[in-house]
């Protein structure tokens, strides 16, 4: 058996305001064509499909083309909710889905039936574990004083073992894969997924999942292995300028009579590049260097010694995906601003401005004061000189 792990899709997510739809949808197209030309049985999606709870008719228009699209390429598609969707609407029509080939795997409380899909050497068990708040969820799992993330998973993967030692008591060689939204130790986070944390630990360990064949994770956004059968695909598309060095990518295993053969990464092609260019306006609007980031979604850093007016639209004449702007002005050389102040002032002078800088003007009696003081360093700097002088006249070193 084939099987396809994807995760994260985030449709109607947007990217510092921009809609990403069409990019979702290439995405989408492009994973569907993967399914077709690599034989895919089975396609996993462990999370986040959505981006919202609540999604717009647009994106739940661009999310079910897509799964259509797998569909009709020849796989049959396993999901579950993760932390941005919203289990109770992802899940409506699940018992009617999952007649046309989609199982879509929300309740907490089925975390131990398993979706079966068999091949020539028997029955692929696929479990999936939906994103588990503690809060919300250890009274579902019979663990009412839980409070981390690892104790509720512990008692999902409770009910996934027994139902496996189950269906493997009569001999019977059942192999199973595991769908879960989670944040498991060992894994690197990208900045742009959401805490999952709720105020209390949010990771867990891999060995949690001791006993499977292969576990699809989902929620970090970069395709990552933890072990050999553990792994996060990450997302399709970039969702941070923080993922730009990032190239999106899938994983294909393939399952035999004793388990996990082999799994191999393919690589996702990229729908947009994005870029960080810096520089003054000019600069950027100018020079040869910058010509790769012109059909790229462009985060610009200006360097202008003074804020430029209306610099987006300029920059959007040549780089029309620009989306992200900020000014970071000049570092100048302190020490000779404070040069230029106080060249030719008194030393009077210099401590009434300081005076009135740090708190307001001073009055006449406590200029006195501050004179006063000046004059004493001042006598004490004539004194320290004269004593020097005097050590000097006898050839002795001060």
């Amino acid at each position: 058996m084939k099987i396809l792990h994807t995760s994260d899709w985030h449709i109607g997510r947007t990217f510092h305001g921009t809609d990403l739809l069409a990019d979702q949808a290439a995405a989408l197209a492009a994973i569907a064509d993967l399914v077709a030309a690599h034989g895919i049985d089975v396609v996993v999606v462990p999370g986040d499909i959505y981006d919202r709870a609540v999604p717009s008719a647009d994106a739940v228009l661009v999310c079910n083309r897509g799964l259509e699209a797998i569909r009709a390429a020849g796989a049959v598609i396993v999901a579950t909710s993760g932390n941005h969707d919203s289990p109770a609407r992802l899940g409506a029509g699940a018992a009617f889905a999952a007649a046309g080939g989609l199982h879509l795997m929300t309740r907490v409380g089925d975390v131990g039936t398993p979706v079966l899909v068999d091949d020539e050497f028997g029955p692929v068990a696929f479990y999936g574990i939906p994103y588990l708040e503690p809060e919300t969820t250890r009274f579902e799992l019979d663990i009412p004083a839980a409070r981390s993330h690892a104790e509720v998973l512990d008692a999902a993967m409770a009910r996934v073992t027994a139902d496996l030692d189950e269906r493997r008591s009569d001999s019977s060689s059942v192999r199973s894969v595991v769908l879960a939204h989670a944040f498991v130790v060992g894994g690197e986070s990208t900045g742009s997924e959401r805490s999952i944390s709720g105020g209390g630990v949010e990771t867990a360990p891999a060995s949690a999942f001791d006993g499977v064949d292969y576990v699809a994770l989902g929620h970090l956004h970069s395709p990552q292995a933890l072990t050999d059968r553990v792994r996060y695909s990450g997302s399709p598309l970039p969702y941070s300028f923080g993922e730009r060095s990032h190239r999106k990518a899938v994983w294909i295993l393939e399952l035999d009579g004793n388990g996990l053969a082999g799994v191999e990464r393919v690589d996702l092609p990229v729908v947009r590049g994005l870029s960080r260019i810096e520089g003054t306006v000019e600069e950027l609007l100018t020079e040869e260097r910058f010509v790769d980031a012109e059909d790229h979604y462009v985060s610009a850093v200006l360097t202008d010694p003074v804020r430029p007016v209306d610099a987006m639209r300029s920059l959007q004449t040549r780089f029309p995906h620009a989306i992200h702007l900020e000014w970071n002005r000049p570092a100048e050389d302190s020490s000779l601003r404070y040069r230029d102040r106080v060249r030719g002032r008194t030393d009077s002078e210099i401590m009434v401005s300081f005076v009135t800088d740090m708190r307001s003007t001073p009055t006449g009696s406590e200029i006195l004061l501050l004179e006063r003081a000046l004059a004493s360093v001042h006598q004490d700097e004539v004194t320290a000189d004269s004593v020097t002088g005097q050590y000097e006249l006898f050839g002795k070193s001060a």
